[in-house]
């Protein structure tokens, strides 16, 4: 099979993941809302990440739209005060590669604007490039943003949430977390880190109130997926999946709408695009395993 005929085959694969993985079947492999209770969404408040552009300003006029009060995180001071006065949220500006500031954002975000019942982890960065030639920092920055801080955030509030009566997480993973392409060392490490720790959650607090939703998604129009062209191998790597129909770009608010509704339906999955599924599935395969073999063992102290 030459090039091109693998090329076609693997679009018309593509094409029928895509049909087959719809967004209504990611509960069924534990029953309709087995991972987390459903929400309404209306009066809650949502802590959103990197809300400043991008995806995560699609998800502030999402979240707002379905009734919630937004808390919106970013660097970005001026951006996002403009975007909480326009949502009638709240501002609160700060770095995640500082850890100092990402160990004190739940207390001031709280104090400040009041209790969170949602939190949104979205931030993210990533430049392609050598792993060997990125800047002495870029290693640590990308695993601090991408993962530290979303954990640590984690560890914060949730358990705050269970004293109030439970709470859910929405962490923002990539396709690239399952895989890894050239110059995305890591980025998609860190990634992989995300949606693994995604699962722990899970398994820590089965049976409590705190929901979880992963989101992995491929190619999203973006600033970040911009910088691709930065370095020819990711660039022409991505090429190659849009040749295969592996890739193809979303838009930004159909993923706010995806994760609106996986909240509302306590959805543990979002995958986005679908004709993608096929790797977080099979990624997502030994830990479901993993939940299903160790059904009945104890996971917290009594």
């Amino acid at each position: 099979m030459d090039a091109e005929q693998w090329t076609a085959r693997a679009g018309e694969y593509a094409m029928r993941v895509e049909r087959f993985v719809a967004p209504h079947d990611y509960p069924a492999l534990g029953g309709e809302h087995a991972y987390a209770p459903d929400m309404e969404l209306r009066g809650k408040r949502v802590l959103i990440t990197g809300a400043s552009r991008g995806i995560g300003e699609s998800f502030a006029h999402a979240f707002a739209g379905a009734g919630a009060t937004v808390a919106l995180v970013a660097r970005t001071r001026d951006a996002i005060r403009a975007l909480a006065a326009e949502l009638e949220g709240t501002a609160h500006p700060a770095d995640l590669s500082d850890p100092t500031q990402v160990a004190a954002l739940v207390d001031q975000v709280e104090e400040e604007a009041g209790p969170v019942d949602v939190l949104v982890n979205n931030a993210g960065i990533g430049a392609p490039a050598a792993f060997t030639d990125a800047p002495d920092e870029d290693l640590r920055q990308v695993t601090q943003v991408n993962y530290l801080a979303p954990a640590e955030l984690c560890r914060k509030i949730i358990p705050r949430m269970l004293g109030r009566g439970g709470g859910h997480i929405v962490n923002i993973s990539s396709m690239a977390g399952c895989s890894v392409l050239p110059g995305l060392v890591s980025y998609s490490a860190s990634k992989a880190a995300l949606s693994h720790f995604t699962a722990g959650l899970r398994a820590d607090f089965r049976g409590l109130p705190i929901g979880t939703t992963l989101v992995e998604l491929g190619p999203i129009s973006t600033d970040m997926l911009a910088q691709i062209d930065e370095y020819e191998p990711t660039a022409a790597a991505f090429r190659r999946f849009y040749r295969m129909h592996l890739a193809v770009d979303v838009a930004r608010e159909t993923v706010a709408d995806e994760v609106i509704e996986a909240v509302q339906k306590g959805r543990r999955h979002v995958r986005i695009p679908k004709r993608m599924a096929i790797s977080s599935l099979l990624s997502e395969a030994p830990r479901r395993g993993t939940e299903v073999m160790l059904g009945g063992v104890p996971n917290q102290v009594k």
